[in-house]
């Protein structure tokens, strides 16, 4: 029986996931989390042999969970069903260690299938997205650079943004200016849009 965790933060998606999966006879859905918080968490309490997750979620995303699991040495793998196909994301995940990528407008066929793979110690890519990965521009961003990013992208001030991650305005406002520099960004707003589009965020 493969255990499987799903960590999606839309509700009718994570409820879906979880009926077509209730379906397969060797696949057990042990849990479900509505962000990457609460999926680290119930991964580090159940220890599924795969997690299923989002790229997009709130507290974590799917990279950063898989990026935590990596460095603990869990042996959980991680497949990504999400909307998003952009290179920057797809690079980004295999660097994070991610085993599994699909896009979550293909057929439920290939969800189980990819699960199978994927717990069997194999890679599952959307074919539609496995020369992509050749594309991708390295993401040129720290993860210090990308947290202040994503901040801002929400229209937090730059001293929101300090007093959140314990910094002073100040230096938020080297970062955010590092960050519009490495991207060609004339300002922060052009600089969030260019690394969103790249996947980058």
């Amino acid at each position: 029986m493969i255990r499987v965790v799903i960590a999606e933060d839309q509700k009718m998606v994570l409820g879906a996931l979880s009926a077509l999966l209730e379906l397969e006879g060797d696949i057990k859905v042990v849990g479900r989390a509505a962000d990457g918080g609460e999926a680290l968490e119930l991964v580090r309490a159940e220890k599924p042999d795969v997690l299923i997750s989002d790229i997009e979620m709130p507290y974590l995303t799917g990279i950063d969970v898989a990026t935590r699991l990596k460095a603990d040495g869990a042996a959980t793998r991680v497949l990504i069903v999400t909307t998003f196909g952009r290179p920057g994301y797809l690079r980004r995940a295999m660097e994070a260690g991610v085993k599994g990528y699909l896009l979550k407008d293909g057929p439920s066929s290939v969800l189980a299938a990819a699960v199978r793979t994927v717990a069997a110690g194999g890679r599952a890519i959307a074919p539609e997205l496995s020369e992509a990965i050749w594309d991708a521009q390295p993401d040129p961003l720290t993860d210090r650079e990308r947290e202040i990013l994503r901040l801002a992208e929400e229209g937090r001030s730059n001293k929101d943004i300090a007093d959140i991650l314990d910094l002073s305005p100040g230096t938020v406002r080297n970062y955010l200016s590092e960050a519009a520099q490495k991207l060609g960004a004339a300002n922060r707003v052009e600089a969030g849009r260019i690394a969103r589009s790249n996947g980058w965020l």
